[in-house]
């Protein structure tokens, strides 16, 4: 996949680290130092690292070359040593060819971007990712005419997001028909690569789906107008333009719509384990444990990965024109303000918006598996969402910075808006509790419910974690670990299990992610998000 798209940019050769490949690496420092340096020693890299809090370090300038602001990321004792293990490894190594840099070498590197402001920031589930490693959020000034947008800070899957339904329904009720129940939403839910939507799309329909979001699933009646409430930007970018989607990237996603796809996406049926804040939980209409709920986590599917890629192929020449310098190839990026900028800031709200609508159509569907297997309607179910959070994503916000309130572009890749009470852009239904935050655990793990914070709003532009982060590549999960040894834990756990490739089996098992409770507990700790619920799977979905 990324040797296609270094051909597509011009250059089939392999990335070097630290540097970019030609044609900027003429004009760019090494990461390590200035260009020619020897590489640093871990404990060199190490003395730009302070511990500021128990849940946070800072990453001083001159980490990386050309920092205008510091990085910080959250980490507790337990997590810590998965990032800095990536750093000694990286250290140690004689050639920089090949793979992608250390997650805190990546958010160095953004913090070099022209126009961020505060802080380039990594939350306790970062790993390394395309440019941004996953779990970074950074802030650019919208007042700042050199400030920049870049798709490696959404991510190849835009608005993958995850979506959390509730139902009336405890687990005494489920255990029963509960292989069965597994079964009809795999039967329902088109899953897997390459899968195909069941709910008729025309090419019309793609284009109003990608102009329209979730209201154009409300109108076609695969939606529940409290959806609508219940969602980040209420399903909707304003500012999608279709016309900013190739003809190549609505080509992948027309029969892509309504389909869970493969990866780390699932559809998960769980229970509540544990309440930590009851008054937050009867406000989400989750009142005991043991109630049933439904977790779907998906995004835009191949329409927002070619999205992705059309634009990185723009902005490499934006650059190019513009002079824009950068720390490392992958952060490709362009002046907000351009025609490039914009053509994917339109570009990126329309694949939002089918993410938003693909995530409708698998709820319409879900109710649709647990009314035929109990014999009651959805709304006899109480199957209502609780919240749909993105977590890929770039918005424009308003965000305090030195004393003075500032329109701001933050990228969010791998990590979730978590506003605060009384905060006008969520729904009144949350406006006592702050906004829900959807975590997802690894298959056979537990998820959380977390709620935002003004502190978090503060210190973190309003953002928290995201799910677990990966420990193991998917190579190494594969090779490392057997499928009949991963799916006789997932039984001896009490979870069914429905998947369409059973290499994924290895691929998504526990022991391939970061403890989620480590990651929810440090971001509770650091007070940028708040747990309020905990869940367990008792079934899985997945492609």
């Amino acid at each position: 996949l990324f040797q296609a798209l270094w051909i597509a940019l011009g250059s089939a050769a392999p990335r070097t680290l630290g540097t970019l490949s030609a044609p900027h690496a003429s004009r760019a420092p090494s990461c390590c130092g200035a260009m020619g340096d020897s590489k640093r020693s871990f404990n060199e890299e190490m003395s730009y690292c302070k511990r500021e809090t128990p849940s946070c370090y800072e990453i001083k300038q001159g980490f990386v070359p050309g920092m205008n602001v510091p990085g910080k990321f959250y980490v507790n004792e337990a997590l810590e040593r998965l990032v800095f293990d990536e750093l000694r490894s990286f250290s140690r190594q004689s050639s920089n060819v090949g793979g992608f840099l250390p997650a805190i070498k990546q958010i160095g590197n953004v913090a070099a971007l022209p126009g961020i402001v505060k802080y380039s920031i990594g939350l306790p589930d970062v790993h390394s990712g395309y440019g941004f490693a996953i779990g970074n959020v950074a802030a650019f000034d919208m007042g700042n005419p050199e400030a920049v947008v870049s798709p490696g800070g959404v991510g190849f899957d835009i608005n993958c997001g995850v979506r959390l339904v509730r139902t009336n329904l405890l687990m005494s009720d489920v255990l029963p028909v509960k292989e069965r129940l597994a079964q009809s939403l795999f039967d329902h839910i088109p899953v897997g690569v390459g899968s195909q939507g069941i709910i008729p799309t025309r090419q019309q329909d793609l284009e109003e789906a990608l102009q329209l979001g979730i209201d154009w699933s409300l109108r076609e009646g695969y939606a529940w107008p409290e959806d609508k409430e219940h969602c980040e930007e209420y399903g909707r970018m304003l500012n999608a333009d279709p016309n900013k989607v190739s003809s190549r990237a609505k080509k992948r996603g027309l029969p892509q719509l309504g389909t869970l796809g493969a990866g780390n996406h699932y559809a998960e049926i769980q229970v509540v384990d544990e309440i930590y804040d009851p008054f937050v939980a009867k406000k989400m209409g989750v009142d005991q444990k043991g109630q049933v709920c439904i977790m779907i986590h998906s995004g835009s599917r191949g329409l927002g990965h070619q999205v992705a890629t059309d634009a990185l192929v723009e902005m490499e020449r934006a650059m190019t024109r513009d002079n824009i310098r950068t720390n490392d190839r992958q952060l490709a990026c362009a002046r907000i303000n351009s025609p490039e900028g914009q053509n994917y800031m339109k570009g990126m709200s329309a694949a939002a918006n089918y993410a938003w609508v693909n995530r409708s159509s698998m709820t319409f569907l879900t109710r649709q598996a647990f009314a035929k297997v109990f014999n009651q309607s959805p709304e006899d179910l109480d199957m209502h969402v609780i919240y749909d959070v993105s977590h890929n994503i770039a918005k424009v916000e308003e965000h305090m910075v030195d004393g003075q309130c500032k329109q701001l572009l933050v990228h969010r890749k791998g990590s979730t808006r978590a506003f605060p009470p009384h905060h006008p852009l969520i729904p009144v239904d949350y406006q006592l509790t702050g906004q829900p935050v959807i975590v997802g655990g690894t298959m056979g793990t537990c998820s959380y419910v977390l709620t935002g914070t003004d502190q978090g709003m503060r210190d973190t532009f309003g953002s928290t974690c995201h799910g677990a982060g990966r420990a193991l590549s998917r190579n190494k999960s594969r090779n490392n670990l057997e499928y009949g040894d991963v799916l006789k834990r997932l039984e001896d756990m009490g979870i069914s299990i429905r998947v369409a490739s059973p290499k994924l089996i290895m691929e998504e098992a526990p022991e391939s992610y970061k403890d989620v409770t480590q990651v929810v507990q440090t971001c509770h700790d650091a007070n940028i998000s708040k747990m309020a619920i905990k869940l367990k799977p008792i079934a899985v979905v997945k492609g």
